[in-house]
């Protein structure tokens, strides 16, 4: 017989290991946590933080911030880097805005997006262009072409604000999905420009995780020199995600616009580190190869819930950024760790 006490049995690994060893290997669920912990945190504090009218706030501000982190998303995923979404973002909406107050009054809201989203591809599509081109840092070219789009955005386009936005973009920015009617009488609205981040995360997941031009992106990110052995144009792939990143740029300034109610050719600026940080936050690794939709919009709801709702417990903005900066070197040494197992 069988002695049952010297028969070997499966050793199951405690519960808080297992979760470290999911969390290395899969970095959006160590953002996830983060997030869930600063609002416990925060309603600890404060428990005014659980009203729904904060909850919309941050989903409000989180759409622009969004949509820019989907762009900067797709190029890191291809091993690039890119600084100039903001410069675009500013021209397309302040261009636009002006053209439609001084002459088309009436364009509707889908003409808006497609002028934006086309003239952001452009613009996107010539950063693409010179880093392939030029062979230089994708962070030096598009350092160079944001300076460059902001001096002509200023030089020749104009620099007046413009109060009273067109009608088409007045009415985006005033919609809303739900209505929500608190005890005390108090009214929170979802607005309407979720669906156009909701929008753009499913067709960025899409082209990403099921066509063959995201796993191009991948495998440029990964290793560009196989990836071109293996058959694949570095050209197209390097085009094709600055001029992504550029189209949503596009889009991102009209609905800055639409939500502000104000075109202002100084607005953006600035964005591009939080903007960056997120997808970072996200999973996304700055040598390029990886990264995902849930992860960079899980990293975009955490840099906006620290910018926005940490007022609730006092906490002033100078310190607001050393918990990112914290929340971001705690990120990248678990990521760290991950990718060394």
């Amino acid at each position: 017989m069988t002695d049952i006490a010297s028969t070997p049995t499966a050793t199951v690994p405690p519960l808080h290991s297992r979760l470290w060893e999911r969390m290395v290997r899969r970095p959006e669920l160590f953002t996830l946590v983060l997030v869930i912990l600063t609002c416990i945190a925060v309603t600890i504090a404060n428990p005014d933080f659980l009203q729904v009218n904060n909850l919309f706030d941050v989903l409000r501000a989180s759409v622009v911030r969004g949509l820019f982190a989907l762009g900067v998303l797709v190029v890191l995923a291809a091993g690039g880097i890119d600084v100039s979404f903001t410069a675009i973002a500013a021209l397309m909406m302040y261009a636009l805005t002006m053209l439609a107050t001084n002459h088309v009054p009436d364009m509707p809201l889908a003409v808006f997006f497609l002028l934006a989203a086309g003239g952001g591809a452009l613009l996107g599509a010539a950063n693409g262009l010179l880093v392939h081109t030029l062979r230089a840092p994708s962070l030096i070219v598009t350092i160079g072409t944001q300076y460059i789009i902001r001096s002509f955005l200023l030089t020749f386009v104009g620099t007046a604000l413009f109060m009273n936005i067109p009608t088409a973009m007045d009415a985006f920015g005033r919609a809303s999905l739900y209505t929500h009617t608190a005890p005390g009488g108090g009214i929170s609205l979802l607005p309407a420009t979720v669906l156009v981040l909701l929008v753009a995360s499913v067709v960025t997941w899409f082209i990403l995780e099921r066509t063959l031009m995201g796993r191009a992106v991948f495998a440029v990110g990964g290793n560009p020199g196989i990836a071109e052995r293996l058959g694949i144009s570095l050209f197209r792939v390097r085009v094709f995600v600055f001029a992504y990143a550029g189209l949503l740029a596009g889009i991102a300034g009209v609905v800055h616009v639409a939500s502000n109610r104000l075109a202002n050719p100084f607005d953006l600026a600035g964005m591009e580190i939080d903007v960056i940080a997120a997808v970072v936050l996200g999973g996304a690794r700055i040598t390029g190869g990886s990264g995902s939709v849930a992860g960079t919009l899980l990293g975009v709801f955490l840099i906006t819930l620290v910018s926005n709702v940490l007022i609730f417990v006092g906490i002033p903005s100078t310190l607001q950024l050393a918990i990112v900066g914290g929340f971001i070197l705690l990120a990248g040494t678990i990521f760290a760790l991950g990718q060394r197992g």
